[in-house]
């Protein structure tokens, strides 16, 4: 059995455990758990037709991000949109030696584990994601997920003296709590951006009351 046969074999074990393992993740503390924070760069929006071209994460834990303990890894370019390539700057030869997507997942997996994801609009990294995995013979993701834009908004007042928006993006979190947009529009830059903020967020919710992870998903 090769490396990679391996590998999935491991990580089919891991999202096999079953949903009540996941489950009591949530009976633990925010400090205790480890968050993956995570980010993706993809050639656009459509779910069925695009593809992941970069995957940037960071591990979080006990209120601190993980930064020796994160993962980069660009993905050789079946397709090449010049319109999005503008935005994120991935050229289809500007990174050498990329695996493809099954390796990429493989490694992605291992590094993930059963930890709880945060992005920013995490249904679109999810289901990118998701669809990369359903090509390659992968179950989709049992992990827990956590959306800061959906967290954000638990952070605001609730008064008619001040207007929320639908939605707020990534610059928006990122210009409220004075983070750097240096890296902006990179996987890994976009996830660091993503992490410093949800820590910040966590921090406003534990000014008003102490909170539990449970209530984080309510």
């Amino acid at each position: 059995m090769n490396i990679f046969k391996k590998i999935k074999v491991a990580v089919l074990d891991i999202l096999g455990k079953s949903d009540k393992i996941v489950d009591e993740q949530l009976l633990g503390t925010i400090d205790s758990t480890r968050f993956v924070v995570l980010d993706t760069e993809a050639t656009g929006f459509d779910y069925e037709n695009d593809r992941i071209l970069s995957i940037g994460a960071v591990s979080l834990q006990n209120g601190q991000i993980n930064i020796p303990n994160s993962f980069e890894i660009y993905i050789q370019q079946e397709h090449y949109n010049q319109a999005t390539a503008k935005i994120h700057g991935i050229l289809r030869e500007s990174v050498l030696d990329r695996p493809n997507e099954l390796e990429a997942l493989e490694q992605f997996l291992t590094f993930l584990g059963n930890s709880i994801i945060v992005a920013h609009h995490t249904i679109f990294d999810i289901t990118m994601i998701n669809k990369a995995l359903e090509r390659n013979g992968f179950p989709i993701l049992k992990n827990k997920t956590l959306d800061t834009a959906v967290l954000y908004k638990k952070t605001l007042l609730v008064s008619p003296l001040f207007e929320r928006k639908d939605n707020y993006t990534l610059d928006d979190l990122a210009d409220k709590f004075d983070i750097s947009k240096k890296d902006r529009h990179t996987a890994m830059g976009d996830a660091f951006i993503t992490a410093i903020a949800f820590l910040k967020i966590l921090k406003k919710l534990r000014e008003k009351k102490e909170i539990t992870l449970l209530q984080l998903f309510k």
